[in-house]
């Protein structure tokens, strides 16, 4: 069994992409696409291809030239629907970016298209990248569009409203030609979208109001943009996931929140963390529960500066949810006591192995915590009205200076940059998220590197960098193998590549295997998250003699007796 399962792997890597029916993919395979002359294959491949309904180019880096010489040979393809074209830009010069994005979309219209998916994530094109898409999405190509993916473009305020305006044109038109605009899944993560941006699009989730997912962490919006959200999702009334996670609710947003949550009665997972929902929010959230929310599956109020009575209201108000899978109030203002009495309250009701670690709570806020409050409050409503009245002031309606939001900790980058265990340790409590938000888990290769970098750092004899190590891997993995999208296989092969188990027809330069990595993984193997038919693969491989493991007999001996356990009781 386990040698079908290699042959498959290594056949896997030998090829160009592995296709599902009707698709193209030259996923992850690092080409420079400069000019015409070096897409001539690719192109002889797009256009031979009959019934062409989708083309990755994720992982690839593609120049203006390179972009029409594709975009001519999608002009005949009338039956594409998905356009999976994230991180295909890297090095290119901002200026590149529209005009290649300009020439693939008037293709696409050309063709007569119908799509489905557009996903160009981790393209750092700004504005003027959205000016690229705007036409694209207000054509009928896009009348059918039922997912947009744009997380980590850097859009700013201005391709927000660019965003927004395409897409109730968008709607407009296609309500027109007798089938309106069905947007289901929306991400755009880490785009300093903030209020201004936040409340373009709020416009436009409303007059859609098809919305089943929306993903919006990390835009540096305050409650003005929060409440504009809050507005459209009441009209959304499918809703499933919101993930709003690592903006800035405070209570006002949080309220209007729980207010628009209570229209909701589809949702599955609430991720509010990182948003300062305070103890007012997560009491009118907890109402909100307790009263409605059937299905509701994860409720993230991490990192929300909630105090003890207000977070025994919230693990009261679950207590009926049969379908609720985790509640997560790490990172509070509980105190001991406090940590203790939510974790009986779950427990009396038989759910505590649902409540998530509330190992880097806050302890009990300071006795002044409440004016310090009310302060910040009428500081973030002050600079609010003085933002609106710069607003007046300009000629495109765009800001020209917008108030900060939160600064990220520099660290993460350096720490997958240059891993030391220092690094991981003084990321503090919040690491797992932050290296969670840094790494694109849809990308199995930039997964797999991460891992590996993480895991690179494991001592067994330091109890808190082994913790570290081992919380921060869990935490990335487990969102990465939870995607549907995910490819298991995929990421094992690039594992195996890194470490130098096995050669790749790519120029991959193997790392150094450390016994840090195959302790790590050892952990990982036993882990519920990961799965059991990846076990045979990795066991084929340890058992073999390589020199890349001499260094690390008994991490790997270690390994190896784990990996036969784990698969003889799976």
């Amino acid at each position: 069994m386990a040698t079908d399962i290699v042959a498959q792997l290594a056949e896997s890597l030998a090829r160009s992409g592995v296709e599902e029916e009707g698709e193209l993919s030259y996923k992850g395979q690092g080409r420079k696409l400069d000019d015409a002359k070096s897409v001539e294959e690719m192109v002889k491949e797009i256009e031979a291809f009959e019934g062409l309904q989708a083309l990755r180019l994720e992982g690839n880096t593609v120049g203006v030239e390179a972009a029409r010489a594709i975009a001519k040979a999608l002009e005949t393809k009338n039956q594409f629907k998905c356009c999976h074209w994230s991180d295909m830009f890297t090095g290119r010069l901002r200026s590149e970016i529209p005009p290649a994005l300009n020439s693939l979309g008037d293709a696409l219209i050309l063709a007569g298209a119908r799509l489905t998916v557009l996903d160009l994530s981790d393209n750092a094109f700004g504005p003027d990248g959205v000016k690229g898409i705007e036409k694209l999405l207000k054509s009928s190509a896009c009348f059918t569009l039922q997912e947009l993916r744009l997380n980590n473009c850097g859009m700013g305020i201005g391709g927000g409203k660019i965003l927004a305006a395409a897409l109730s044109q968008c709607h407009e038109k296609s309500s027109a030609d007798g089938a309106p605009l069905s947007l289901k899944v929306f991400v755009a993560g880490r785009n300093r979208l903030e209020n201004d941006g936040a409340k373009a699009l709020a416009q436009a989730f409303q007059v859609m109001g098809s919305l089943e997912e929306v993903h919006m962490p990390q835009n540096g919006i305050n409650h003005p943009g929060v409440t504009a959200l809050a507005s459209a999702m009441k009209h959304n009334s499918n809703l499933r996931i919101l993930n709003l996670n690592d903006n800035t609710f405070t209570e006002k947003g949080a309220i209007a929140m729980a207010q628009a949550l209570k229209h909701l009665r589809s949702i599955q997972v609430i991720n509010f963390g990182d948003c300062l929902v305070r103890p007012a929010g997560a009491l009118a959230i907890a109402e909100t529960v307790s009263e409605g929310l059937p299905i509701l599956k994860e409720l993230n109020l991490a990192f929300g500066e909630i105090t003890e009575e207000a977070a025994l209201a919230v693990a009261r108000s679950v207590k009926d949810k049969d379908q609720l899978e985790k509640l997560d109030l790490n990172g509070n203002y509980l105190g001991e006591d406090g940590c203790r009495a939510v974790k009986e309250s779950m427990e009396s009701v038989n759910m505590g192995a649902l409540l998530g670690s509330l190992s880097e709570d806050e302890g009990e806020p300071e006795d002044d915590e409440d004016e310090d409050d009310e302060e910040e409050e009428d500081e973030e409503d002050e600079d609010e009205e003085e933002v609106e009245e710069e607003e007046e002031e300009e000629d495109e309606g765009i800001k020209l200076s917008t108030p900060p939001s939160a600064p990220r900790p520099p660290d993460v980058s350096s720490f997958l940059s240059f891993p030391s265990p220092d690094k991981l340790i003084n990321l503090g409590a919040k690491r797992a998220a932050l290296i969670e938000q840094q790494v694109d888990v849809s990308d199995s290769s930039k997964t797999a590197e991460a891992f590996l970098k993480i895991a690179s750092v494991y001592k067994d004899e330091n109890t808190e960098v082994k913790n570290a190590v081992l919380e921060s891997i869990d935490a990335l993995l487990i969102k990465a193998f939870s995607s549907s999208s995910f490819q298991g296989y995929s990421f094992v092969s690039c594992v195996l590549v890194l470490l130098g188990l096995i050669k790749s027809e790519e120029k991959v330069k193997p790392m150094r295997v450390a016994p840090g990595h195959l302790l790590a993984l050892e952990h990982v193997v036993q882990q519920e998250y990961f799965p059991r038919e990846n076990v045979a693969v990795l066991e084929a491989f340890l058992s073999r003699n390589n020199k890349a493991l001499e260094s690390c007999v008994n991490a790997k001996n270690s390994l190896h007796t784990t990996l036969q356990r784990v698969r003889a009781e799976s």
